[in-house]
């Protein structure tokens, strides 16, 4: 869970959504350890709609699109657009570089 200013941000903005909309669920994907504790606030009712999906990095904001997605296997945004693909997730919703994002996604929706 990347983006310029990672977690701290993405999980109170995810709360948030949890709250505007009673029908919608999440995963979270990142590191676990740094996630549940941003969940502190959160209730009953927000933590039951939401999963915490473990990755191993992020790809960072600067970092130039063509070694982000090489070196992507692993990432949080690696591992949400494979949750999509599987058929797991409906969306991705990244805050992290954009360029990667545009790039792996086209690259693994074309994956067999």
């Amino acid at each position: 869970m990347g983006g310029d200013f990672g977690p701290s941000v993405t999980v109170p903005a995810a709360l948030q959504a949890l709250n505007a909309n009673s029908q919608l669920t999440l995963l979270l994907v990142g590191n676990p350890d740094i996630i549940t504790p941003l969940l502190a606030k959160a209730d009953f009712e927000q933590r039951s709609r939401l999963q915490i999906i473990p990755a191993q990095s992020v790809i960072a904001s600067d970092a130039r699109p063509s070694q982000a997605i090489r070196a992507s296997r692993g990432t949080s945004m690696r591992v949400a657009l494979e949750l999509v693909k599987e058929g797991r997730a409906e969306a991705c919703v990244s805050a992290g570089n954009t360029g990667a994002l545009d790039g792996a996604g086209e690259i693994i929706a074309q994956a067999s």
